[in-house]
This record gives structure tokens, sequence and C-alpha cells, in this order.
């Protein structure tokens, strides 16, 4: 599995509307959701049960949820290696559990991208900005693609 067929797994779910908690391309998903259905194109089944949990979890609990699941079943990579392929996790404030993520897509030309499912609207291509790169906390490859294989993407 190399970083460009993650990318064109992920950029098969453009469009697909936000749903909270779903994972089903064209039809409903959220940040989480798209990474769980892009896992289950290029890997297989999913690792774990996702249980249930409300759009303020990361406000309730403060847990590290998110993260700590990332690093259950992704393998963790310094911010500055990162490829296309690879999954971004995003605090959406200073001092807050993770809460957001998505698929890095490209880093050529000014701005590097990624695709996430956006709050109230679709799974869409961003720009990594600076209002992103500022949220950016953590950075994961995908199992097949370890540490040995960053420079294969």
């Amino acid at each position: 599995m190399r970083g460009f067929e993650i990318v064109e797994a992920a950029r098969a779910w453009l469009g697909t509307p936000y749903r909270h908690q779903a994972s089903v391309k064209q039809v409903g998903a959220d940040c989480l959701g798209l990474v769980r259905g892009v896992w289950r194109e290029v890997v297989g089944g999913e690792p774990e049960t996702m249980p249930a949990y409300r759009a303020d979890w990361a406000e309730v609990g403060g847990e590290e949820t998110l993260l700590a699941a990332a690093r259950r079943w992704l393998m963790e990579i310094p911010l500055e290696r990162m490829r296309p392929g690879d999954v971004l996790l995003f605090r959406m404030a200073p001092g807050c559990a993770v809460k957001h993520c998505g698929i890095l897509s490209a880093v050529d030309g000014a701005e590097p991208r990624f695709i996430h499912a956006y709050w109230g609207r679709a799974v869409v291509e961003s720009w990594l900005g600076r209002w992103w790169r500022e949220r950016l906390a953590a950075a994961f490859t995908w199992p097949e693609l370890g540490p040995e294989n960053l420079g294969a993407n």
C-alpha cells in the first residue's frame, strides 16, 4: 500500500455529506468516519468497534480518546515527515483534547492539502493553511506504511 492509494481512496469520499458518527461513502461521514472508511478500503476490517460518541465528547470528557486510538492502530511519525496518505490529528483549541482528523492529500505547491469531513457540510479537500497547521497535534502513517517505507510514498 502506498500513500497515493490512500489519497485516491480518500478522494473517492469527496462530497459525502457530513453525518455525525457515520462512515458510509456518498451517504454520510464525520472526520473519524472518513478515516475508518478509508481504513476498511485499504487495510481491511476495522480493528475495534467504535463506541457511540456525542458531538461534544472531547469538550465534556477531555480525554485523549482519538489520539490514544490512533496510537493503538497507526504509527506516529514526526510532523516534519508527513507524506500524502498520512492521517493528521488536530486540537481545535489550545489545551483541548484532539478532536478532528483528516488525511494529507498533497504537499506540493504553496500549501499542503488534506481531506476531511467538514462539520455541517461534507467531505472536502482543504488547504492545510496556517489556521490548520497551528492546530496540528500529531501525524500517523498506516500500518503497512511504516517509517522504513516513508520514502516510497
